[in-house]
């Protein structure tokens, strides 16, 4: 039992895989900016994280503690 297919058949086929794989370009595309973005955060963070770490002061502390 084989199906057999027209040419239109096949056209359209081919016509939903473009669209298929143009929305997955499409999203592609959208995850590269967010990944971008998240890279960038992370390094302000990263800095950010360095500069209070260079701010913060270190206070003594007794070793007897009651």
């Amino acid at each position: 039992m084989s199906k057999r297919y027209t040419k239109a058949d096949l056209e359209e086929i081919v016509y939903r895989q473009l669209e298929n794989l143009n929305a997955m370009h499409d999203l592609l595309s959208i995850m590269k900016v967010q990944n971008d973005l998240i890279q960038s955060i992370n390094q302000t963070l990263r800095e950010e994280i360095g500069q209070f770490k260079e701010q913060q002061f270190k206070y003594p502390t007794s070793r007897n503690s009651k």
